[in-house]
């Protein structure tokens, strides 16, 4: 039973408390494990109450004696007026529910943070459900264990959002205050409740599917941490949640097994979404066969431009309450990236920044506002701003990882960042540790894999990104565009115009360079004509200097030394000099 369905319990006289030893063993595998997803000094923090508490001394946790002792400030510190504590208090009880849903599913230990106190308690699982024990405030504090805090941070997006921006443009934020959230430090995002499977065919070895499928994309849905996964509904859940079920069907014929599963919103019970994933069970692959449905599931589920988030999109489109206005932010930055007008952009960062303002610790908000950054430096919007463009998404990107190190979005963000000021290994690194925490993240892959492909390793690279774009319920014209780069390198030139005709008609002056590269190869003078008009009166700078705008994307000379063959075909001037340095064949390794 994971920490997700846990419900309030009082002390089971057959179970005997943990012992301290057993709970400093505990507390020593959360600290060490990835999937504990906080920052070293929440680390500490964990440590210091947790060991206070079995020291008998819990009537001494405070927030004063947390801010002097585990973060080092002052004998001034205020925590009336500052909610440092309070925040990382927060941020401790996501992680814990996190670490218990994915890696300490099967801990015989239990430590939590009930909300309301920074006091721990400590728990042992029996008969599948944990015993409660307070084991160290005076009796005049003690206080009932409530449910833990189950909304860590998101960045869902739709491809359907094509009316958020206006809505939220009527519907202004509530600058440096959270009430619109009921006094929450964290947003809106929307509730998953996986039901377990149904067995459909009621043999032993089909209960143990159906049990088994239904762990294994609990586990994968909890990689994705812009929605919240839980096990069991919220009987205090309010008429403005934003709520959906998961559930599914198994049925095992011999060598058979169909699993059909659908996302009901739970509001009106409508199905706004349904698939049968259907495997050939071969022996000793019963683990390989949950593994890989699971993901399946999971990544269409609540990927970007996934079910979760089509079906959000689809009902904010009509309204924007304002409980769910950041929320809905973040949505319009999936909307629109790829526009080719500067004036959209601003707009996305605006309420981007707005969001931060009002949820410092949104770490989701952080990573897109970093990202929108990276999108307009791309797009070379305004180059002589460029440098601090990059700088501002630095900062940004800096603030998501620390608010939340094993965050894939603000990973994603901290990859470009690098990837952008030249920093390529380093990048690259980001990247795939990112992967490595959550492989079924399509947004994620697609980023990852246009990056190794552009730092030389395009047979690799290609092949991450074609297999992400073919798994992505949503077309994101990201994708297209890097794609149509793919082909452009391996020689294919018909299918990079066929991909690269597939990106939003009003396509960014870099799209429309490679473009412009496509339609030279292909010897198509006319329409490369009008691509060079549109570009000399949009984007003079990067019609003016196409060797600076290559060597932003393009590290390598001979990879800018391809492109330059096509811009040359299509009529652009190329300095010889520059043409010649970048030099090279340019051939694929």
């Amino acid at each position: 039973m994971t920490t997700g369905d846990q419900q309030d319990v009082g002390v089971e006289a057959s179970t005997s408390p943990p012992s301290s030893a057993d709970v400093l063993a505990q507390l020593e595998r959360i600290r060490l494990s990835a999937e504990f997803d906080a920052p070293d000094r929440d680390r500490k923090f964990l440590a210091y109450v947790v060991e206070e508490t079995l020291a008998g001394r819990g009537d001494r946790i405070k927030a004063y004696s947390i801010a002097t002792e585990v973060f080092g400030r002052g004998s001034s510190f205020d925590p009336q007026t500052d909610p440092a504590v309070r925040i990382e208090a927060g941020r401790i009880r996501r992680a814990l529910e996190r670490y218990y849903l994915v890696a300490g599913r099967n801990d015989p230990i239990v430590i939590s943070m009930p909300k309301g106190a920074y006091v721990p308690t400590f728990e042992r699982r029996a008969d599948n459900r944990p015993a409660t024990v307070k084991a160290s405030a005076a009796p005049s504090q003690e206080m009932p264990l409530s449910r833990r805090d189950r909304r860590p941070v998101m960045f869902g997006a739709a491809a359907l959002v094509c009316g958020l921006a206006g809505l939220l443009a009527g519907l202004p934020f509530l600058p440096g205050s959270n009430a619109a959230t009921g006094g929450s430090d964290r947003p809106n995002i929307p509730k998953l409740i996986v039901t377990p499977f149904e067995d459909l065919s009621g043999t032993r070895q089909s209960a143990m599917m159906a049990r088994g499928l239904t762990d294994e994309v609990v586990g994968n849905l909890a990689r994705f941490k812009e929605i919240v996964p839980v096990t069991r509904d919220d009987p205090a859940r309010k008429p403005g949640d934003r709520a959906y079920a998961l559930e599914g069907r198994v049925r095992l014929e011999g060598e058979r097994l169909r699993l059909v599963v659908r996302l009901v919103q739970r509001s009106d019970g409508s199905v706004v979404w349904a698939n049968t994933y259907d495997e050939r069970l071969q022996s000793g692959e019963v683990i390989d066969l949950q593994a890989r449905t699971a993901a399946a599931v999971s990544s269409a589920v609540a990927e970007p431009y996934g079910a979760v988030f089509q079906a959000s999109a689809a009902e904010l489109r009509r309204s924007v309450p304002k409980e769910w206005q950041a929320y809905a932010c973040t949505l319009t930055y999936y909307d629109h990236r790829g526009d080719a007008d500067p004036q959209s952009h601003r707009s996305v960062q605006d309420c981007l920044q707005r969001t931060t303002r009002q949820f410092p610790t949104y770490a989701t908000a952080w990573a897109l506002l970093s990202m929108s950054y990276v999108d307009a430096l791309r797009n070379r919007f305004d180059p002589a701003t460029s440098t601090g463009m990059l700088a501002l998404a630095g900062e940004a990107a800096a603030r998501a990882v620390d608010l939340a190190p094993l965050d894939v979005r603000a990973l994603e963000a901290q990859m470009l960042v690098l990837f952008d000021r030249g920093e390529v290994d380093a990048a690259l690194a980001v990247g795939a540790r990112a992967l490595a925490i959550n492989p079924n993240d399509t947004e994620l892959a697609g980023a990852y894999g246009l990056r190794l492909a552009l730092s030389g390793e395009w047979e690799t690279g290609c092949k991450l990104l074609s297999d992400a774009t073919a798994r992505s319920l949503g077309q994101t014209g990201v994708f297209e565009a890097a794609l149509a780069t793919c082909s452009y390198f391996a020689g294919d030139y018909a299918a990079a115009e066929r991909w690269v005709r597939l990106v939003k008609p009003d396509a960014s002056p870099a799209d429309r360079l490679l473009l412009l590269a496509i339609l030279g190869k292909l010897g198509k003078t006319d329409e490369a004509r009008q691509q060079r008009q549109w570009l000399e009166t949009n984007a003079p700078a990067l019609l003016g200097d196409p060797g600076q705008a290559l060597a932003f994307q393009f590290r390598r000379p001979e990879d800018q030394h391809r492109l330059f063959d096509g811009l040359r075909a299509a009529g652009v001037p190329v300095p010889e000099a520059e043409y010649q340095q970048a030099g090279g064949a340019g051939a694929i390794r």
